[in-house]
């Protein structure tokens, strides 16, 4: 960030793995992360599946002030049992979407996801979760369908997952208008059209090795 060729853009936490995963609380990584970015105003969005999230409310509402963040809680089903069994490490449905809410009532914008969609097994959901989303004070939202590793790709229908993150084929375009149908009723944005501050960003100081003792 220190470059003087650097343009700031926002950077997403959360994009291949879940910045609040029970590790975190004893790491702490993603809040020093989160000061970082404060500190220089620097704009950013946040996926997770975990309402620890919670913890760091302080720091994501000061962003907020400025237009500097916005959240997304991932929602993948609503059964709690189906849950722990594919997602044994996040927070259970009911308490990812009360941390959509503790976010909206801080004043953090906040979206949902319905990610991922497993097509036959939790896609049944896709609509309660983005009613119960928007309930509790969502305002965007997105979903990506299963992505699986090359290596299965014998195991799977070619017209289901031939694009990656949307699919392709009958149930994946079933699962477009779905979603499309849903949101709209429900007066919820796409999480592409997000647009966060950027002009306020102050660039670090660069140090020496000598500015370093002092």
């Amino acid at each position: 960030m220190a470059k003087p060729s650097y343009r700031p853009s926002p950077i997403n936490l959360g994009a291949n793995t879940d910045p609040y995963q029970p590790i975190e609380r004893r790491y702490k990584i993603t809040r020093q992360l989160l000061e970082v970015l404060l500190e220089h105003r620097h704009p950013c969005t946040i996926v997770t599946k975990n309402a620890l999230i919670e913890r760091d409310i302080d720091l994501l509402a000061q962003l907020a002030k400025d237009n500097l963040v916005y959240a997304f809680v991932s929602v993948t089903s609503l059964d709690n049992k189906l849950a722990s069994k594919l997602e044994p490490r996040a927070s259970a449905p009911h308490r990812r979407l009360a941390a959509i809410k503790t976010l909206h009532d801080a004043g953090i914008p906040v979206g949902v996801l319905v990610a991922p969609i497993i097509p036959m097994l939790t896609d049944r959901w896709m609509e309660q979760i983005l009613e119960r989303g928007a309930a509790n004070g969502a305002r965007m939202a997105g979903y990506t369908v299963l992505r699986l590793p090359y290596e299965l790709k014998q195991l799977v229908r070619e017209w289901l997952f031939a694009t990656r993150m949307r699919g392709e084929g009958e149930f994946a375009e079933l699962i477009k208008q779905r979603f499309a149908l849903a949101t709209k009723k429900l007066g919820l944005a796409r999480n592409r059209d997000i647009a966060l501050q950027s002009g306020l960003f102050m660039p670090p100081t660069p140090k020496g090795p000598q500015g370093e003792l002092f």
